[in-house]
């Protein structure tokens, strides 16, 4: 026998309030000038494009470098030094 759902639809689940994914301020291949601002546990760079974390290898604190974006993930990207 067929009984209908009378529970409330509340907390059916986790939706985000924000339907749209964010994308990142970066794009794979296009270059930028950034300065490396924190070093990651691994030992790379650290670059910030408005807040999106970039890893910078074989650069330290205070560099200030241009890029190209290599590879871009949900929250970071990694990059490759083009110009010093």
């Amino acid at each position: 026998m067929y009984r209908a759902n009378t529970r409330n639809n509340f907390g059916g689940g986790y939706k985000s309030y924000d339907s749209k994914p964010k994308s990142a301020p970066v794009d794979v291949g296009k270059q930028y000038d950034v300065k490396i601002e924190d070093i990651a546990k691994q030992g790379d760079g650290i670059a910030r494009i408005s807040g999106f974390v970039i890893f910078v290898p074989h650069t330290k604190i205070g560099d200030e470098v241009k890029i190209e974006i290599k590879a871009v993930k949900r929250n970071f990207a990694f990059a490759e030094v083009v110009e010093e």
